[in-house]
Formats: structure tokens, sequence, C-alpha cells
């Protein structure tokens, strides 16, 4: 008996062994890797928010049991202390339903003292206190007494708990410490974690331009967490329509239960590295929405979609207690047409990668979001000469 298990034992471990099963995501291609390119200007090396030099983005993902899906992402211009080295920026509503912390002083200052979170909108507060402890901390901001926190939102709570204020300063701290410049990580991730946006799962996408040096050389990089609703097209093909999921399709009144519902928002933010003054990135942010209008966006009734652009350029930075520094002047306006249409092109495929990268999710009460079917994308978009 004991030879015969010896036998055995010594046969089985002469096997192969089993291959080691681990968990990979699911692997899903941005639009370039479709073979999508969207308008005429080149995209960085990165295609990302990140290609303008020394930003960095960092997430934080909260899935918990059955029915939180959330999270935080934060976006910071530069390496420097930004509450003595402020940037120009400008924020743009195109539809105001939405809470955006620190909307009126960037309105009436042109600038930026703080990094960007982007959250959920119950969370909003809670992420703009965080990001005051986070300024006030920071070596040399011991005797700061007022912070401009700016903090976006959609709402997420489709799929997310929305009411159980699961964002707390330990994820929102987290989210500024681990931010890094490099592959911005998109789809289902940081506070696009629970996010729907054409009915389909949304979430953050990123994409970039790069002027020709006779044009200036200038990068423009965006970021958007994308929630909201519409009819779907993809490069000027009617995606939603081929798809069978498009607001309004059956005439009747949004039902609030329905993830192909037209409400939700869409945050958008764009970052330059030109030297512009807020009144000029003001009229940067506007372009933006154009390429928000691209993908099929009506801006509805219950979407707060808002476009905050600043710039990192050192020339144009606020710096406290150093004498004033002679400045650049600003870019001259004619010299702005091409950021316009490099801030089109680069929102529109970054909607499309929020879209592309983004997965199938299950949450709150069970509800499942779809992630975009990608086989019958690219047979629709073959069948509009659109891909090979």
């Amino acid at each position: 008996m004991k030879k015969s298990v010896f036998i055995f034992t010594l046969a089985f471990s002469l096997l192969p062994p089993l291959p080691v099963q681990t968990f990979q995501p699911e692997q899903r291609p941005r639009a370039r890797e479709l073979g999508l390119e969207i308008g005429i200007f080149k995209p960085g090396s990165l295609n990302a928010i990140t290609d303008v030099t020394g930003l960095k983005v960092g997430h934080v993902t909260l899935i918990k049991g059955e029915n939180v899906r959330t999270g935080v992402t934060a976006i910071i211009p530069h390496d420097g202390n930004l509450f003595q080295e402020k940037v120009p920026a400008a924020i743009v509503v195109g539809n105001g339903f939405g809470k955006l912390v620190g909307y009126t002083q960037v309105e009436e200052l042109g600038e930026l003292e703080t990094p960007i979170i982007l959250t959920n909108t119950l969370s909003v507060w809670d992420a703009a206190k965080s990001l005051v402890v986070h300024t006030l901390s920071q070596r040399g901001n011991e005797e700061v007494r007022s912070v401009n926190p700016v903090v976006g939102e959609t709402n997420d709570g489709f799929l997310n708990d929305i009411r159980s204020f699961q964002v707390r300063k330990e994820h929102v701290l987290e989210a500024l410490s681990n931010a890094k410049s490099g592959m911005v990580e998109e789809g289902s991730v940081g506070a696009g974690t629970g996010t729907v946006c054409f009915g389909w799962k949304g979430g953050i996408g990123t994409s970039s331009r790069v002027l020709p040096k006779k044009l200036g050389g200038y990068t423009i990089g965006v970021l958007v967490q994308t929630n909201f609703g519409g009819i779907l097209q993809i490069a000027g093909v009617p995606v939603g329509r081929e798809l069978g999921k498009y607001y309004l399709k059956d005439r009747t009144r949004e039902d609030p239960e329905d993830s192909s519902s037209v409400r939700g928002s869409c945050m958008i933010i764009v970052a330059a590295d030109a030297p512009l003054e807020a009144r000029q990135l003001r009229r940067l942010a506007r372009r933006a929405l154009i390429g928000l209008g691209n993908t099929g966006s009506s801006m509805s009734h219950g979407s707060g979609d808002y476009v905050i652009a600043f710039s990192t350029a050192t020339s144009k930075r606020k710096i406290k207690k150093l004498p004033p520094l002679e400045q650049d002047g600003p870019l001259p306006e004619e010299d702005l047409s091409p950021l316009f249409q490099a801030v089109i092109e680069a929102t529109e495929e970054a909607i499309y990668n929020s879209l592309l990268k983004a997965t199938t999710t299950t949450g709150m009460h069970g509800h499942v979001v779809e992630g975009l079917p990608m086989e019958k994308v690219r047979e629709i978009m073959k069948k509009y000469g659109r891909m090979k």
C-alpha cells in the first residue's frame, strides 16, 4: 500500500505544474487604439493631460460591498506650493445644475490656489475641507487664514450609495499624495468609478494636443469626468442610434431609475502651458464645450457641465513673497485660434476614452451599467466608413 502511494505521488510530481489562475482586469482600447483619429493636431506622447509638463493626476477608487462605487480624482497643476505660486485660471459654466465649490473666487480673481478635486455630488464639501487641510499643512502656509478650494462633482447615485458619504479626508489626501505624472488611468476609476454616460458606463478620460512649432508648440491637455446623457455620436457616427440606446428614444419622460436618462453632468479640466491670462483661458474653456457637444451631449436641464481651465506657464504665476517678476505679455489674440481647435479635439477624444475604457459595473440596488460594447462599436464605425 505504501509503495503504491509512493509511486502515485512520484508520478503526480512529475506532471507539469497547473497554470496559476490570476485575475486580469478587462483590457479595453482607447480611441486611437481603435484606429480613431479625432481632428488634425497630434496628441502628446501620452495623449493625456499629463503631457503638460509638471502636471500630476491621482485617483482613489472606492468599491465596497454591493453598493459603494465612488472615488476621488486629484489634478495638481505644478510641483510647487500652489497657494504660494497661484496659476491663472477661469471657469466656464455650460449648464449650472451642479455643485462646484470655489467658482466665485476663481471668477473674480482669475487664479487657482489649490489643486482640483473631483468626486461625487454629496461629497464636495467633505472634499473641500480636506483640500483646505492639505493646503494649510504645506510648508510656507503657516500663516494662511483663507483658502479657496476648488472641487467639482458629478452624481453617481445610480450605481453608488451616495447618501452614505463614503468619501472621507483620508481618501482626498491619498489621491493628492499618490498623484503622479505619466500615464493616467482611465475608465471606472477615481471620481469616475460610479458614473454613467449616454446610458453606458462613463468614467475618467483624458487626451492632449501639441501644436506645431510654427503655431507656438504649446500643449493642451484635457481630463473629463463623464456622467451625462444625450445621443452618442463618435466622430460624427450615430453610434447611440445604431445601438438603440439614446435620449428620447421612446419620447417618454425620463425615468429616474433608468441609466440611459439624460440627467447627469460633465466636469472638464483643461491645462495649457501657453502663457494665457484668465480672460484668454475663459475663451479657451468655452471651446471645450464644443468638444462636449460633438459627442452628442445636449447639456440638459439636469446636467452640470463645467470647464476649469488653467495655464501652467511659469511666467504667468502669481508668486507670493517675491518681488514682481517681469512677465511676458499675453499671447496675441490671433494666436489663440489654434489652441481653440486643439481643446475641442482633446475634449472630444477624452470623452470617447472615458467611455471606451470604462467597464461594466454592478452597484446600488443591483443596478448594472454595461461598458460600451466594443465589437458592435467597431461594426458601426466600419459601416459608416470611419474604421477599416
